[in-house]
């Protein structure tokens, strides 16, 4: 073999990638029942597919709790090993979080890789994280959820041994890497700092905008949404956590009414909370905004607990309180007779129902969006002397005037306008030697 050959090779060797044989473990623990279990185990498997793994065998058992040292029934586990050594399984994936001491004990017992669904879903993170933020907020996450779980990874180097010569910084191995992970996540908590601080002067510079954010399930359709009311060329795909970059675009839904659009990252049952806090800087984009579209898979078996899921993580990051659009979304994936969406149009009046993908019922979003603008804007009738009149011309840009009345020597205006532009309109009207009145003259 000639020298070309061999680096073809080594690179056909180092790109390649085997996709991983996956066990998949739930646990049920009452009131859930077998049948919910085993919804969530369809979850875990699409989560599975996304991080590169092909699911062999589910396993489901039931427990009054979680048992402190295996989580599963010791003689489930050794089920279950046997099980992974015949069907050379290389990865159990629990669809729980694991105690450091359950991982422990379980990939002992296993003697195969064991992750929970929180490394999983890290996992993913890591793999489809482009932007240097994203890529500084899933490392944060990794490490902090990683810290906890490094007892006892390194008995073989964990003892000091005495004597002269040996005196000096006494670490153990597993001390020096618990140090060198919190030095690295307090470079990470800088650096996402800084980008707190610059996302918060874009955030200012385009505070005049009625801001629109998409909130949502993973894999509910945010992105392509947003494509299709933007034109954005945001990244979708039929995955899970296919968008973890928060992108913005401007959409003029009509003739003077433009907003801002934010697509951020979905959210998931059991989504780790160290993610959550590090994505701190691009949820941001969701407490910020001022209207909350809430797009929903209308056709999932699990659509009222991913309302659910949603619901609370948006309590978590204080975003509960901003107003929210139901948008139930890929309702042409519905077949005939199923109930679900008139049962959640009447759960959820003043509801829109769409297909991003197929471009439907689009215009009636839009409306939706333009009548929430509207109504949060203020009316104001000013009264500005005849003589500066000239002055006020600039108030069309900022206000529509409703209603023009002049008398001998003043002009009348009705005008309606976004709280957002209140300095400005203001500033115009002071010009122009406005005051405001709180009604027309009867004699105009």
């Amino acid at each position: 073999m000639n020298q070309q050959e061999l680096t073809q090779n080594r690179i056909h060797t180092i790109t390649q990638h085997e996709r991983e044989r996956a066990l998949l473990i739930g646990l049920t623990i009452w009131p859930e029942t077998r049948e919910e279990t085993l919804e969530h185990l369809n979850e875990l498997e699409l989560l599975a597919d996304t991080a590169g793994a092909d699911t062999v065998m589910k396993i489901v058992q039931g427990l009054p709790r979680k048992d402190s040292a295996y989580f599963l029934g010791r003689g489930k586990v050794e089920e279950i090993a046997r099980i992974v050594e015949e069907d050379d399984i290389t990865l159990v994936v629990i669809d729980d979080d694991l105690s450091p001491v359950q991982a422990r004990n379980l990939g002992k017992m296993l003697n195969r890789k064991v992750i929970d669904r929180s490394g999983l879903i890290l996992d993913i993170f890591a793999q489809r994280a482009r932007s240097s933020e994203a890529r500084t907020q899933v490392e944060l996450a990794q490490l902090q959820y990683m810290l906890p779980r490094l007892t006892r990874q390194w008995t073989h180097l964990s003892k000091q041994y005495g004597g002269i010569g040996t005196k000096g910084p006494g670490e153990t191995q597993i001390e020096t890497d618990r140090r060198m992970i919190r030095s690295r996540l307090a470079l990470l908590r800088e650096k996402l700092e800084r980008i707190d601080t610059q996302r918060e002067t874009q955030r200012r510079g385009r505070s005049e905008r009625f801001r629109v954010a998409l909130v949502g399930y993973t894999n509910a359709g945010k992105s392509t949404l947003m494509n299709e009311l933007t034109g954005a060329g945001v990244h979708a795909e039929n995955r899970l956590f296919a968008t973890l970059d928060s992108t913005v675009r401007a959409v003029e839904l009509t003739q003077g009414r433009t907003i801002l659009v934010s697509d951020t990252v979905g959210f998931i049952r059991k989504l780790p909370s160290h993610l959550v806090a590090s994505f701190r800087s691009t949820l941001a984009e969701v407490r910020e905004a001022d209207v909350l579209l809430h797009v929903v898979d209308a056709s999932s078996p699990s659509v009222w607990e991913q309302i659910r899921v949603v619901e609370e993580t948006l309590r978590e990051i204080e975003a509960d309180r901003i107003p929210v659009v139901m948008v139930f979304n890929k309702v042409d994936l519905l077949e005939p007779g199923d109930e679900r969406l008139r049962d959640l149009q009447e759960k959820y009046p003043g509801s829109v129902a769409i297909s991003a993908a197929r471009g439907l019922h689009l215009q009636a979003l839009r409306s939706m969006l333009v009548e929430v603008m509207e109504q949060t804007f203020v009316e104001r009738i000013v009264r500005i002397p005849m003589t500066r009149y000239n002055l006020a011309a600039r108030v069309y840009d900022y206000a529509d005037v409703l209603d023009k009345q002049f008398d001998q020597d003043h002009a009348y205006l009705t005008l309606r306008f976004s709280p957002k532009l209140l300095d400005h309109v203001e500033h115009v009207l002071s010009i122009a030697g406005a005051v405001t009145v709180e009604h027309l003259p009867t004699a105009v």
